[in-house]
């Protein structure tokens, strides 16, 4: 089997560490490296989430490596009353057993890029700066680049009435990104939202009898009470997982050919992804972007995916 060799760039994170978690069950996918960035917690948290997350799947070839510690030029900004002061809150991991790499995230992705004899695709789940920076200081790896699948963004946002919160931490990086050229593909907020862990859900993954789905569990249980306390919903979203499935499944998604463009001016807008739906504005496609999710599908993946541990 060819493998989908990939780059995961996040910040953990609950669901981006679910995100890792069915990453390393799927044989279809070679996960090349983790670069982390500041986002959900501060880069040193979601770095040290990250080495966690590969301890508990046993990914102790994959380099991690810890990136940008604030946005390309605005103040950097967390979510702690989502994912909980750690960033990670919830289930009791044990310290990692070993460090971050000494090299910066975004040297990382340029260099798995430029030694990958096969196009490499980088999922961020975070905020773009990474990716930003690899672009800019090595645009030629643009050449091997298959596709950057994120999860940031929608028609709607959940940071401001219309930013989403990956988008808004560094609109800078995601305008960087989304004018480079390099296909993209969008799990925005109005696909994650379509992806809710909900009691029955949670309730499938705790009959799973291994630590992982233990884990899983724990988290979600977390995630969903901050949904609950935060948005009034029942059940947490698993945004940043469907970059993973995507790439494993993508006939679970419906997926539109859009123009997307990132606002960094405006007063109350900055951050906000304008959607091209309905091609209104003329301008070039750049993105395909989520719009309906095969839910029964995408836990089945899941679920089977957490058996294998």
């Amino acid at each position: 089997m060819d493998k989908r060799k990939i780059i995961l760039d996040c910040d953990p994170g609950h669901d981006d560490a679910i995100a890792i978690i069915l990453a390393a069950a799927r044989p279809e996918l070679e996960i090349l490296g983790i670069t982390t960035v500041s986002g959900n917690a501060e880069i040193e948290k979601t770095t040290n989430n990250a080495l966690k997350v590969c301890d508990l799947v046993s990914l102790k070839d994959v380099v991690v490596s810890k990136g940008a510690s604030e946005p390309l030029i605005r103040v950097r900004e967390t979510a702690p009353g989502i994912h909980g002061d750690s960033g990670l809150d919830g289930p009791e991991l044990p310290d990692p057993s070993r460090s971050w790499s000494d090299e910066h995230g975004s040297d990382t992705i340029i260099r798995l890029v430029k030694e990958s004899n096969e196009p490499v695709t980088i999922l961020p789940t975070g905020p773009l700066t990474n990716v930003a920076l690899a672009l800019t200081k090595a645009p030629e790896i643009k050449n091997n680049i298959e596709e950057i699948v994120l999860m940031g963004g929608g028609t709607f946002g959940n940071w401001t009435p219309t930013a989403e919160f990956n988008i808004w931490a560094d609109p800078e990086a995601a305008k960087k990104v989304f004018d480079s050229g390099v296909p993209i593909a969008v799990m925005g907020l109005d696909i994650t939202h379509q992806a809710l862990a909900t009691k029955e859900v949670i309730e499938q993954v705790n009959k799973i009898d291994n630590n992982v789905a233990r884990i899983v569990g724990e988290l979600l249980v977390f995630f969903a009470s901050t949904y609950k306390e935060m948005f009034d919903f029942d059940g947490a979203p698993v945004h940043d997982v469907l970059t993973v499935a995507y790439c494993v499944a993508p006939e679970l998604f419906k997926m539109k050919d859009v123009n997307i463009t990132v606002e960094t001016k405006g007063e109350f807008t900055a951050g906000t992804t304008l959607v091209d739906l309905h091609g209104v504005t003329g301008r070039e496609v750049n993105a395909k972007f989520g719009l309906e999710l095969d839910v029964e599908g995408f836990w089945k993946l899941m679920i089977d995916a957490l058996k294998k541990y």
